[in-house]
């Protein structure tokens, strides 16, 4: 491990989590990604409320800033033309959310299923009506966010091969377009499903990694542990992160024991992994 490269780790956050990490993540201006706007009853609604809100917390903030977009209720890849039309509309909603609090990465959802991956030549018609369907719904937002400056940064969730991902941005091929990894996903298609294991989705993403949720699992469920409570292998994902020649913005997603956080990165900074 290089320790000189020895990456500073931030957090996912929601508006109410300020009480309980606010100073450690000033204090160290770590980036960080709300993820208040990915509820569809928040973006769908007056946002302009929790965008000054949180405008007037972030004075004097100096970490970068992304969002995660919005996922829930669609598919991406979306064969229904209709329910396409509505991905494109929260997907340009979550946009002018990212622009309006100077964000420069928004998390978007993966399409890809283990059925997807095990029916690939049972159904031959498959993989490229997923990539043609994606590809549409996706069009309007890259334009968008090639406009705006932000990122669009594309998350395995129930991916069991890490490359269809980046086959599909690689099609695309917008600087505007990179890929995610989420630790905890890995882990779990990796115990359930026999998938490859966390550094493998990392290195497969290569130059195309932009983004990483830190989260720990059993590889049962998708647990969103603190870093270091699940089994996951930490010294290999850090040094498959390591090896890159342009590190990803590096984002702690957790739902519970927040407060356990900064215990859990003094942990990885003692061992040389991250601080």
């Amino acid at each position: 491990m290089n320790h000189k490269r020895m990456p500073r780790l931030g957090v996912a956050v929601e508006y109410d989590f300020f009480s309980t990490l606010g100073e450690w993540i000033f204090k160290h201006d770590r980036n960080i990604e709300i993820q208040d706007f990915a509820k569809p009853k928040v973006l769908a609604g007056d946002t302009a409320p929790l965008i000054e809100a949180y405008l007037d917390m972030l004075d004097g903030y100096m970490g970068d800033i992304g969002i995660h977009g919005p996922f829930i209720g669609f598919d991406l890849a979306s064969g229904d033309d209709e329910v396409r039309e509505i991905v494109k509309k929260r997907l340009l909603q979550g946009l002018e959310v990212a622009e309006a609090l100077h964000a420069t990465h928004m998390v978007i959802h993966s399409p890809f299923t283990r059925w997807h991956t095990q029916n690939n030549w049972n159904f031959e018609f498959i993989r490229p009506k997923l990539f043609e369907d994606a590809m549409e719904a996706l069009a309007p937002a890259i334009k968008r966010a090639e406009d705006i400056g932000c990122t669009l940064v594309l998350e395995n969730i129930n991916d069991v091969d890490p490359t269809d991902r980046r086959l599909l941005a690689e099609a695309i091929n917008s600087p505007r377009l990179k890929l995610s990894v989420d630790t905890g996903h890995a882990q779990l298609v990796h115990g359930s499903h026999n998938a490859p294991p966390v550094d493998y989705f990392l290195k497969d993403a290569g130059d195309m990694l932009a983004h990483v949720h830190l989260q720990d699992a059993d590889g049962f469920a998708d647990r969103h542990w603190v870093p270091g409570e699940g089994s996951i292998l930490w010294p290999s994902v850090f040094d498959a992160i390591a090896e890159m020649e342009k590190q990803p913005r590096l984002i702690i997603e957790v739902f519970r024991n927040i407060h356990r956080i900064p215990a859990a990165v003094e942990a990885f900074k003692a061992r040389g992994l991250a601080c």
